[in-house]
Order: C-alpha cells, then structure tokens, then sequence
C-alpha cells in the first residue's frame, strides 16, 4: 500500500516526464475511478490543459495545469501511475490513460479500484477530495515534541491508531507507524495521552527522519520504475520491524511480536518498546 514515501517516488519519477506536455486526449476505462466531477466532465476539463507540475500533500497527489486549474489523485491500496510508450502492453486494471502531446501516455492502474481523480478549477474550493482535512506534513516545522503532546493529551486512543490518523498528521500509514514507534522505543498499544514530553519529542525526531530515509531508499529512475509497472518500492530490506513478526529484534534479538489494534497488525519488540514510560 503507498503511503507517504513510497507516493513522494511516484512524484519524483512522473512529474519530470509530464511537465510540460500537453493532454490531446482521455480514455476512461472505468468511470468509478473519477470522483469529481463526472467523468464526461472530467474529460472535457483536462483534455486541452498543459501541465505545469506536481506535488504531494500527505498521500495525495496533485497535477498542476498552467491554466492554474488541477487533478487531485488518491492511489489508496492498489492505484499507481506510469507513463509509457502508446504501444506498450496495457495493464489489465488501467482505468484511465492521458494521451500526451510527444506520444507518450499517462495511466492509472488499480487493481482493487480504490483509488480516485479529481479535477478543480482555479480558485474552486477543495471540499471533496478530503486534503482539506489533513493535519500538518511530517517535514512541517510546527511538528515538534509539543504539538504532539497537545494533540494527543486527550486521546485516548493508542498511539499506533493516532498515528494513522490523518487529521493529526498527514501521510503515515501501517508500515512506517511501525518503524516509527520502534525507533522511538514507545508501545504500540499505549494509549497517546499516556505519553510523556519526552517520548513525544523522540516522536517528533524520529517521524522526519525515517520518512526522509525511506523516500531516499526508495529512489528509482524512470526506466526502472517503468519495468517494475510502478509497483516496486526499495524499501522492504530495510524495514526493521514491519513484517518481520517471530524473527530477532535488530537491536536486542528477542523475537519480535504481533498484536491487532483497531484490525491493524503491528509488529514490536517487547524488550525495546516496553508497555510503561521509557524516559
């Protein structure tokens, strides 16, 4: 599943190869990928625009057109994004290809569907895709050891839940919570009003710097990511928990656990993340 990381690659590797170019025409495969507005309307809104760049915001996507209108996308599990060749052999699951104006295509694939477009004229308010919604980026100077402690001094909640929660930060999913919480050495499952000023702060080092390792880990170029059809992260070898439930903890070598919170797996070590205050 993409989350934040792994989303900021496919920016990294799609904006340089669309910047610029023109949309001449629009295939949609299956209409349930747009969410706004309908796919008719979709189409006779973005065909014709020019465009001018990307960015990410949490674990959406936006494609700025110089018209300073934009498409919002959200790949949520399955959904990825290539650009290719017009002869090169279609995915089963593409639900939506943008003809450009060198000849090359920009697809969205997905799988399971879940995924959505948007498309927003300039100075349209966004009240629909939900990045309205969002809590700070990760990299924002406002989070530190402070605000994480007022956000969460009424949560009752466990941390690993408010970690997800995309209200209070933006962009962490399953996997990095896991990887997050380790380095921190805080329990999953304790509850975040629990959590002392000094675990917040640990909180508050670690969530930049292993989000800014892994989308340094995850570098790919054009070509690789293309022969890989947007579906292979660099990351899995250097996950440290994530996964690797029964197998030694890389820093104490006890075997790590699995417990259920809220129907999310996550996987700790008993000895590093104790379940009372680590100071």
């Amino acid at each position: 599943m993409p989350e934040l990381p792994e989303v900021e690659t496919v920016r990294r590797v799609i904006e340089p190869q669309i910047k610029g170019r023109k949309i001449v025409s629009i295939e949609i495969g299956n209409q349930q990928v747009i969410g706004y507005p309908d796919a008719k309307a979709f189409c006779t809104s973005v065909c014709g625009q020019t465009v001018a760049g990307m960015s990410r915001r949490g674990k959406f996507l936006c494609i700025f057109f110089e018209k300073n209108d934009r498409m919002v996308l959200h790949l949520r599990m399955t959904g990825c994004l290539l650009v290719t060749p017009p002869d090169y052999e279609k995915a089963k699951h593409t639900h939506a290809v943008f003809d450009l104006d060198d000849g090359s295509q920009l697809r969205y694939i997905d799988p399971r569907r879940f995924g959505r477009l948007w498309f927003l004229k300039w100075g349209e308010e966004d009240t629909i895709t939900g990045i309205h919604r969002l809590g700070p980026e990760p990299f924002d100077a406002g989070l530190t050891g402070e605000y994480l402690q007022i956000r969460f001094s009424t949560r009752k909640k466990t941390i690993k839940e408010c970690l997800l929660d995309q209200s209070l930060l933006a962009g962490i999913g399953n996997i990095y919570a896991d990887e997050i919480l380790f380095a921190s050495g805080i329990f999953p499952g304790r509850t975040a009003k629990s959590l002392t000023a000094q675990e917040c702060g640990r909180l508050a080092d670690h969530i930049p710097r292993i989000l800014t390792d892994f989308i340094e880990k995850n570098d790919i170029s054009a070509e690789d990511y293309l022969s890989a059809r947007g579906m292979e992260y660099r990351n899995a070898p250097y996950l440290q928990v994530y996964g690797r439930q029964k197998e030694p903890c890389p820093i104490c070598g006890r075997p790590l656990e699995k417990m259920v919170l809220a129907g999310r797996s996550s996987v700790f070590c008993p000895s590093c993340q104790k379940k009372e205050p680590q100071l």
